[in-house]
């Protein structure tokens, strides 16, 4: 029987160690917990394992342990990210079921979020990370179009000035078009507006994708955000988005399986179409949804510890 060297014995042992009880995460219970806040666009999660269950000691355990975290992560993070809603007939686990979007591609983003070090509980007997995710990257992987489509212009136009962002303000229960009932407006990566005649005012292929540069399609505001004492009524940051002379529109109805898309009276959608300026307001993307603040996700001082 051939003698074994011991390097090469050392380079087999080596090569057992992703079986040792701290590397694989199979048996280990994991508590995780996860949110959306629409107005930042990021998805916020955390997850803690206890760390006796997994083999580990401290003080030598801890690499091992954050290890264990970072293996496991896009696994857990992939129900969460499943559940986000695309648009108002689709979420992204319905377009992974489809084929349009692959595990690997998902994975890869749950890798790229932001992650805070991993820290110990006070008794130290387990280990949380926290972890951040952007939306605009998951909403990258499905603008695919090079050039902006262009609405349909009116047969008639009707006189109208230039704004420099348009307002929906949609934060009420609202009839739910072609259904019995109402519903608050719920956000997604792509909402589309209609007009009450049913006529398709926005979505995501009117937008430019270089001026876009993979920015969610509308901006989410609670109504708060809007009634400010400003001259805009806006606060800063949504200021600075949609300028000094905002439209504002009142939603008339919701549409959809999910209901993301608000539906705008005629005459609303007749004074966006209506001027090359409000049409190039459309194409940038210069469009707030003003929805429920319960829609929207967590305050923010609920994610502060993320950061």
């Amino acid at each position: 029987m051939p003698r074994i060297s011991p390097i090469a014995l050392a380079l087999f042992l080596a090569a057992l160690l992703p079986l040792s009880p701290w590397a694989s995460e199979s048996h280990v219970h994991f508590d995780v917990s996860a949110s959306v806040d629409w107005r930042s666009g990021e998805l916020f999660a955390q997850t803690s394992f206890n760390l006796a269950q997994a083999g580990l000691r401290l003080p030598s355990g801890r690499l091992m342990g954050e290890d264990v975290l970072q293996r496991a992560w896009p696994r857990l993070s992939r129900p969460y990210l499943f559940s986000i809603r695309v648009d108002s007939e689709f979420t992204v686990g319905d377009l992974v079921e489809r084929g349009e979007i692959s595990l690997r591609d998902i994975d890869s983003i749950s890798r790229n979020a932001r992650m805070t070090p991993p820290s110990l509980s006070p008794d130290m007997t387990s280990m949380t990370g926290r972890y951040t995710v952007s939306l605009e990257e998951l909403g990258g992987l499905l603008v695919r179009h090079r050039r902006a489509a262009e609405p349909d212009r009116p047969l008639i136009p009707v006189p109208a000035a230039d704004y420099t962002g348009i307002i929906i303000i949609a934060d009420r229960e609202l009839p739910v078009r072609g259904r019995h009932g109402t519903a608050l407006i719920q956000p997604g990566l792509f909402p589309r507006i209609w007009d009450t005649q049913m006529n398709l005012i926005f979505e995501r292929n009117m937008t430019d994708p270089l001026v876009l540069n993979g920015a969610l399609i509308v901006r989410y505001a609670a109504p708060e955000s809007v009634l400010r004492p400003t001259p805009s009524g806006l606060e800063g940051e949504l200021a600075a988005f949609a300028g000094p002379r905002p439209l504002r529109i009142f939603a008339r109805e919701a549409f959809g399986i999910y209901p993301t898309d608000p539906v705008i009276d005629r005459s609303d959608a007749l004074r966006i179409l209506s001027s090359d300026n409000n049409r190039r307001l459309l194409r940038e993307g210069r469009v707030v949804l003003v929805l429920d603040a319960g829609q929207l996700g967590l305050p923010p001082a609920a994610h502060e510890h993320f950061r």
